[in-house]
């Protein structure tokens, strides 16, 4: 039985192996050269790039003040590439660490989550009833020390006819009374 198995298998086998091995050969020939071809396409797209973002400086025929516009203006052009650099790095460690966070979930979700080995702690039978006992009176002091909260009745303000008040209420001492009343 086994070996009849083992025979439909190899029959099914479609090359030979020397044939895979010759295919095998000419796929990493054709990987290789589609690689050399794709690093020469991006150092040709990178030199593009670079000069036509950063054309060459012609210094000479400049006078001193106009030298130091360049570099004033280069000094600028730095500094906001400096920023989005600095920026773009915020951005790719939070992406990271969200990134992290997010598979971690998922390996909670999963149940795949790898467990801690845990360590075996030695214990008195007296030490256990003391912890257990520690418990239920600790429960027990909790509702005993709970304190009872009063609701306080709210100040009603008495609602007077504003004309008799305005000359009371004028000027500073006015203001210091009403000052006063709100605290």
């Amino acid at each position: 039985r086994l070996n009849s198995l083992f025979l439909q298998k190899k029959a099914k086998s479609k090359y030979s192996a020397t044939r895979r091995l010759l295919l095998k050969s000419k796929l990493l020939k054709k990987a290789e050269s589609l690689l050399v071809k794709e690093k020469e396409q991006k150092e040709v797209e990178r030199e593009n790039t670079l000069r036509e973002r950063a054309p060459p400086l012609n210094l000479s025929g400049l006078s001193v003040q106009e030298l130091q516009e360049l570099c004033r203006d280069l000094h600028h052009k730095i500094d906001i590439v400096d920023e989005a650099q600095y920026d773009l790095n915020i951005k790719v460690a939070r992406n990271d660490a969200e990134i992290l966070s997010l598979t971690q979930k998922i390996y909670e979700l999963k149940g795949k989550m790898k467990r801690p080995n845990l360590r075996r702690v030695k214990k008195s039978a007296d030490a256990m009833l003391g912890a257990l006992t520690d418990t239920r009176v600790m429960k027990a002091d909790f509702k005993a020390n709970l304190k009872t909260v009063k609701k306080e009745e709210e100040k009603k303000e008495e609602v007077t006819d504003w004309r008799k008040n305005v000359e009371a209420m004028s000027g500073m001492e006015g203001r210091k009374k009403l000052f006063n009343a709100g605290q």
